[in-house]
């Protein structure tokens, strides 16, 4: 497997990632099965754990929660 693969392979699991993260809890309108966010979500922490220096702070993989659904805030 070439290294730009695996760039492009992590850049596109954390675009699809961000996206059903916005959907589920800013829109509270879920547009990915649990199952397979799942399954994206492992696939993308074993490439960044086989290739650390593609670990960047702003990954799903390293952040917690998400910013609150607008009808919850005061």
């Amino acid at each position: 497997v070439k290294k730009r693969d695996v760039e492009q392979r992590v850049a596109e699991l954390r675009s699809q990632l961000q996206k059903a993260s916005y959907a589920y809890y800013v829109l509270d309108a879920p547009d990915l099965p649990d199952s397979v966010y799942d399954r994206l979500y492992r696939e993308l922490q074993d490439l960044e754990t086989q290739y650390p220096d593609l670990l960047t702070p702003d990954s799903p993989t390293q952040r917690v929660g998400a910013q609150p659904a607008e009808q919850f805030t005061s």
